[in-house]
């Protein structure tokens, strides 16, 4: 993909990919653990899903990883890792089981939840990493002016 392989994109930003998927099941856990929808707001993939969009938007320059595009697929790879986490919740509350994922307040008072999964599975596979593509392009393009790329080896 793009000159690289999917390992090579998922070793690059497997310490963000693991911080997502943290985040993510804390917020569950504590969700179904009976915690308050606003505290277990507080744990949010949002968050670092946008820290690791600047973070990686300067890192495929000084780390001499790629360019613009090795940008898209790690921001497709992150998008991947926080809807899953989401449809599992969503998932769960279908089933019966409520939390965080399934209230109200953060699913834009949808009147199903099979229409909030349905907006996760579409709409959220494709807005995200563009939207995170293009912010993080921005990064990489002052990145560009301003930092010197590693020698590479």
């Amino acid at each position: 993909m793009f000159g690289k392989r999917v390992s090579e994109y998922l070793a690059f930003e497997k310490i963000w990919l693991f911080l997502i998927a943290a985040v993510g099941l804390v917020r569950l856990g504590v969700s179904l653990a009976g915690v308050p929808d606003r505290t277990a707001a507080w744990f949010s993939m949002n968050a670092v899903v946008w820290a690791g969009c600047l973070y990686y938007g300067a890192a495929v320059h000084t780390r001499g990883f790629g360019s613009y595009k090795q940008l898209l697929p790690l921001m497709i790879f992150a998008t991947l890792t926080m809807q899953s986490i989401a449809v599992l919740g969503i998932l769960l509350a279908i089933a019966g089981v409520p939390n965080v994922f399934a209230a109200p307040e953060f699913s834009f008072n949808v009147p199903s939840q099979w229409t909030h999964l349905l907006a996760h599975l579409t709409i959220g596979l494709v807005v995200p990493p563009l939207l995170l593509w293009a912010v993080s392009s921005i990064v990489l393009l002052v990145t560009k002016r301003v930092a010197k790329r590693p020698a590479l080896a």
